[in-house]
């Protein structure tokens, strides 16, 4: 068992859930919170048993921060 600290956002269309310190693209959805954390343990696990241990970082992140960056598009 191994614990992950997961980000959920609130979007127009619902919500998206994804771990913080994992290597590669793991994503979950759902209409509600409790939805899109349901998904991502799933991707979180199915990403596990195809790639291996190996890709999980083990230095947790001790903070995690959220900001904003403006960029020319």
């Amino acid at each position: 068992m191994k614990t992950f600290k997961i980000v959920i956002e609130k979007r127009p269309d619902g919500y998206v859930a994804y771990p913080i310190g994992m290597s590669g693209a793991v994503v979950g959805q759902g209409n509600t919170c409790e939805e899109a954390l349901a998904d991502v343990k799933s991707a979180i696990a199915c990403y596990i048993d195809v790639f291996g241990q190996e890709m999980l970082d083990d230095s947790p992140s001790v903070e995690v921060f959220s900001a904003e960056a403006a960029v020319a598009v």
